[in-house]
């Protein structure tokens, strides 16, 4: 029985999928099983799963295209590994990352469940690095999360099978973020830790679901009320939370309700001082919103932007 399932959930992305593929099978640790589930893709995804050769590869099929959750979850069913390892299909592994993750977990405490690493975003067109992303968020993660989703890419994640069994699996029901969702219910019960490196490529590209702002935006406040239950017992993690979400809607030109995030920042936690800080930066209008924090951004100003839960849905400079 293989020691690691690796999970890759695919549509339509043949050629992708076989760059990712191959960087998994090219990793220095080499006990693992590799999942694909197809959700429904009309490319040549079957003739490349089942015409690769490698016993360790397994092909499921979706009746029907179910969406990311319902895949995700097929694959946990699938899986018979100790741990459980996901890689989007456009992303890659390098050939360290689970070497370093698997011999960190196994000599990690029960209480950590879940152990991340640092990634590169890279443009898929010119392959140019836009941004390399280190974690520093370890141990009880829970209010980390309320204000960054300190994971990032789900293709940095090794977690013990217990998790995924504890959390119920992934909640089909999330629009968007349903990878945030997953580490949130985890952290409820299990500690993190982290690899500082960069072992994930994570690709960026037009066809990527977390490049649309706007759907980020409904995602998020859909989900607002089962955060709030989540950080219930942590005014500081909830107020952060309203404060990104205060700035993304922001970014989405919805001023008005951003400053109301803002306002209940500061009921929530009246000592969170990015919330009044925040609030008087949007009535200066949108545009200049933007500008003022991508300027914070870019020379590292003392006040650091709390967008961090929403970083990689903003707008990017090319």
């Amino acid at each position: 029985m293989a020691k690691v399932s690796v999970i890759i959930p695919t549509h339509n992305r043949a050629l992708l999928l076989c760059r990712a593929v191959d960087s998994v099978l090219k990793q220095t640790f080499q006990d693992f099983e590799i999942i694909i589930i197809d959700d429904g893709s009309t490319d040549r995804t079957v003739e490349f799963a089942r015409g690769s050769g490698d016993a360790r590869i397994r092909y499921h099929r979706n009746e029907k295209n179910c969406g990311e959750g319902e895949s995700r979850n097929a694959g946990l069913r699938l899986a018979r590994g100790e741990y459980i390892a996901f890689i989007d299909d456009d992303d890659q592994w390098l050939p360290e990352k689970l070497a370093k993750q698997v011999a960190l977990l196994d000599a990690a405490r029960p209480e950590v469940g879940l152990v991340y690493t640092g990634y590169r975003r890279i443009d898929l067109d010119s392959g140019r690095v836009i941004a390399t992303i280190l974690p520093e968020a370890r141990g009880p993660v829970l209010r980390a999360l309320a204000s960054s989703n300190c994971i990032g890419a789900p293709s940095t994640v090794l977690a013990r099978r217990s998790c995924f069994v504890q959390a119920g699996g992934f909640d089909a029901s999330v629009i968007f973020g349903i990878d945030y969702d997953m580490w949130i219910r985890i952290a409820r019960d299990y500690e993190f830790e982290y690899i500082r490196e960069p072992l994930v490529l994570y690709t960026v590209h037009g066809d990527r679901l977390s490049t649309n702002t706007v759907t980020v935006w409904r995602g998020k406040e859909a989900q607002l009320e089962r955060y709030e239950q989540f950080f219930a017992g942590d005014r500081k993690a909830f107020a952060r939370y309203l404060l990104a979400l205060g700035v993304l809607r922001c970014y989405n030109r919805e001023l008005r309700r951003g400053r109301a995030a803002f306002w209940r920042a500061i009921k929530t936690n009246p000592f969170e001082t990015r919330a009044y800080f925040n609030g008087l930066l949007s009535l200066l209008g949108g545009p200049a919103f933007i500008h003022i924090k991508e300027l914070k951004e870019r020379i590292g100003g003392a006040l650091r932007a709390p967008a961090s839960l929403f970083a990689e849905y903003l707008p990017q400079r090319r």
